[in-house]
């Protein structure tokens, strides 16, 4: 009898061990589901214009900048292009015809305002018969830094460092950046008149605002001065004093043709195919889901509690799945982390433990924050791993626990970025 027991209690670890790695498994796979539905050497010939009569000048900016161009070179052999792009440190790859530069990200530096000048000459001088292929995506208005009249590149560090502090939206601080720049906000495509210019993007901003992605550098911009000053009130930021209030090009400024190759929703929706594959009911929330990471991780721990106990808003066993741009407001003595990881450990923390519940929460470009990973997955068994979690994420310092824990997940650059992918698990 003693060994019967035994064995059950065995048993019922062992059915533990295998749900709590199936449920591992399954998030994994839905991340990089998401992030392979937004691969530029898949999605970018899809969406490529007629071929152009002059020449073929190729611009861009963003995390996935690189892998664009070159996804670019594969799909074109036989035309001649030109041009150059910027990307992130380390994110560069071999191209032969389109120069792939690197700059700093989140903060610019002066590789961000070297590659600026060089893509304003790049498109200097076209006629109608030439194209201009702008290749933006997420983290092209850092990587894309060409202070405005009046203010210095010193200036500019500043203020983005107050932004990405500030709790402000991505929406907000693109706001912002357009009109303190001098190639942002419809200024590059103002300066390849009379050229055709056809954007190629990956969305990496809530609602796929094409405005806002990289802050616009192809589009004209609906927003003013007056939207910038209520926004620096809102978050007690300064801007420096000697700028020159320059309105960006507004609407009808010029043609757009603007072509959206990646977004948010594709890679959710990637993410629910994986989902129904492995026979677990996919809901997706939303792919514009904005807010505080910490408070975001809390409701979603609501939700999950909800589906466990009744069955709403779907029964389990299911995968809750939403985008979006989660935000952090960071004190003086901030430590190491960023939103998704905060997000992964504040739902850990409001479930104290509950069973059945597993939650993945990483930034698509394979970076969340300043700790080299991309996010956080979590189970039930996390608190009990990282006691010191709830008061590490008080001090925004999460990366050591999730770290201790086994919890951090860390692919490395992927080449693209889509925005945060969040998938909460119930079995």
């Amino acid at each position: 009898m003693i060994s019967l027991i035994i064995w059950e209690g065995n048993l019922e670890t062992g059915l533990m061990d295998m749900a709590d790695g199936r449920a591992r498994a399954v998030l994994r796979a839905i991340f990089r589901a998401g992030v392979a539905s937004a691969d530029p050497r898949v999605c970018l010939p899809l969406y490529l214009p007629e071929k152009p009569l002059g020449r073929c000048v190729v611009v861009g900016a963003g995390k996935a900048a690189g892998a664009m161009a070159a996804a670019l070179e594969a799909a074109w052999p036989e035309v001649e292009l030109s041009g150059v792009v910027v990307t992130r440190y380390g994110q560069a790859v071999p191209t032969t015809r389109i120069r792939v530069l690197e700059a700093a990200h989140p903060v610019p530096d002066g590789g961000s305002v070297a590659a600026a000048r060089e893509m304003l000459g790049a498109v200097q001088g076209l006629s109608e018969d030439d194209l201009v292929i702008a290749l933006i995506s997420g983290g092209g208005s850092a990587l894309l830094a060409l202070p405005g009249e009046g203010m210095t590149l010193a200036e500019k560090q500043g203020l983005n460092r107050e932004l990405l502090g500030s709790g402000a939206t991505i929406g907000e601080m693109n706001v912002v950046r357009k009109h303190v720049s001098g190639i942002k906000g419809g200024r590059l495509a103002l300066a390849a008149q009379p050229a055709r210019v056809v954007t190629l993007a990956i969305s990496d901003v809530p609602g796929d605002d094409p405005a806002l992605i990289a802050s616009g550098p192809t589009v004209p911009d609906p927003s003013t001065w007056e939207d910038v000053d209520r926004i620096v009130a809102r978050y007690g930021i300064s801007l420096p004093a000697g700028i020159v209030r320059v309105e960006t090009p507004k609407p009808g400024a010029f043609e757009v043709d603007y072509r959206m190759i990646a977004t948010p929703l594709m890679a959710l929706r990637a993410a629910a195919e994986v989902a129904r594959g492995a026979g677990i009911t996919p809901l997706i929330l939303g792919d514009a889901i904005e807010g505080e990471a910490r408070e975001m991780g809390i409701v979603m721990a609501g939700v999950a509690r909800s589906v466990r106990a009744h069955g709403l808003p779907v029964a389990p066993p299911c995968v809750l799945l939403s985008g979006g741009e989660a935000t952090v407001s960071l004190g003086r003595d901030a430590g190491q982390g960023g939103p998704n990881q905060e997000f992964a450990v504040a739902l850990a923390v409001a479930l104290k433990g509950a069973a059945g519940v597993w939650g993945l929460a990483a930034d698509t470009d394979g970076i969340d924050g300043n700790s080299g990973a991309a996010g956080g997955l979590v189970g039930p068994d996390f608190l009990a791993r990282a006691p010191g979690a709830e008061a590490a994420l008080l001090r925004h310092d999460v990366a050591g626990v999730l770290r201790a824990a086994d919890a951090l997940l860390t692919p490395g650059p992927t080449m693209t970025n889509v925005n945060d992918l969040r998938a909460v698990l119930v079995l």
